[in-house]
């Protein structure tokens, strides 16, 4: 006996596959590409295959299912589709699509069929022809810290710079703290050395947990699609074909290429890892060991501007090097990250400096209270 909670399940799984045929179809007839309206097409019978099953399950219950119509979501994706261009609700679709790679895993009805393996594929699939896989590191020094500091297109230089900003700023923060409470000279020396190492201890653990984290991830990721490879060929050797056709090949040329990647299963598998999940299996995004060290590296760098002046003065002569110290530093750090923004190099200077003074005026003035408090 099908439970009514089973046949609202079939039914908001007959609409998904609904909705996203009707979308692809539509993607397809918009699509100026041949190959990607190819790719459309062939994803939206998939769907359209996938609809079909579940109407057989809801027709076994005794359930009449009406006409296919779209919801009222698809409906407004594929006007926007019509109004603006398929481009501009790809990246929906892609989202939407990774909401529900995993949706039918767990559904005993479907648990066993290909619709898994054609699910998790529409996803990366998407992510393709979206223009959202991730790109492979190269295993540099820098690569992790680009994943902390590399929004908007950045590379190892500009992940370099802003960490050694990071360590700047708070140091200087933390030294003009302990100095407006009016300590020893050798207490503010003292305490920014130790800052500088905590800080950069700190940046350096989280950069080594970032990356082994990450190379986990891979290796799971790895495992699986191996696993993938072994259990549905076919649904693979089909996946690099729509990978290839997204590419700009032709139909016969992509299936020939598939073909002869799948003939070796080590050379599929490593086609697939680094086409899919866009990562190099041979370093799995560098050396967290390195990613460590680069980030302690650079965050040390900034840190020793704000207490080096301590080494050698003391009282207000102190304080006043060494926020001048930070100033051109800042000042510096600013010029060289206008680089990468294209705006003014003197005032994207200035704004740096402006922004490390202010944080340090802040700790000064709650050290200073302190000072006074504890006196």
């Amino acid at each position: 006996m099908t439970s009514r909670q089973q046949i609202e399940r079939y039914r908001a799984n007959l609409q998904g596959e609904i909705d996203g045929a009707a979308t692809y179809r539509a993607m397809a007839d918009l699509e100026k590409q041949p190959q990607r309206a190819e790719i459309y097409r062939r994803l939206a019978a998939t769907e359209e295959s996938h609809a079909a099953f579940w109407r057989k399950h809801l027709t076994e219950t005794g359930i009449i299912t009406p006409p296919p119509r779209p919801g009222w979501r698809t409906r407004f994706l594929i006007w926007v589709a019509k109004r603006f261009g398929p481009e501009l609700v790809l990246p929906t679709l892609h989202t939407l699509e990774e909401i529900d790679r995993d949706h039918y895993d767990r559904q005993p009805e479907s648990g066993k069929t290909l619709m898994p393996a054609q699910e998790r594929s529409h996803a990366r699939v998407l992510s393709r022809l979206s223009g959202k896989v991730r790109a492979a590191w190269d295993g540099t020094a820098y690569s992790s810290l680009e994943g902390r500091h590399g929004a908007g297109g950045g590379n190892a230089l500009r992940a370099a710079v802003l960490g050694a900003n990071d360590g700047l700023v708070s140091n200087l923060s933390l030294v003009m703290g302990v100095a407006g409470a009016s300590f020893s000279q050798q207490t503010v020396l003292v305490t920014g050395l130790a800052g500088l190492v905590a800080g950069a201890c700190s940046m350096a653990m989280g950069e080594w947990l970032s990356v082994t984290s990450s190379r986990e991830l891979y290796q799971k990721q790895i495992a699986t699609e191996a696993d993938e490879l072994a259990q549905v060929p076919d649904e693979e050797q089909e996946e690099l074909v729509l990978i290839y056709q997204s590419k700009g090949m032709d139909r016969a040329t992509a299936e020939d290429t598939a073909a002869r990647v799948m003939a070796n299963k080590d050379a599929a598998l490593d086609t697939l890892v680094r086409e899919e999940i866009g990562v190099n299996p041979d370093d799995l995004g560098g050396s967290a060991w390195s990613a460590a060290l680069s980030s302690f590296s650079v965050f040390m760098l900034g840190a020793i501007f704000p207490v080096v002046p301590f080494f050698f003065l003391g009282g207000n002569a102190a304080v006043a090097s060494s926020l001048a110290l930070s100033a051109v530093a800042l000042f510096g750090i600013g010029a060289i990250t206008s680089i990468f923004t294209g705006r003014s190099a003197v005032r994207t200077g200035l704004r740096q400096v402006a922004v490390g003074v202010a944080a340090a005026a802040v700790t000064y003035g709650l050290g200073r209270l302190l000072g006074v408090s504890l006196s």
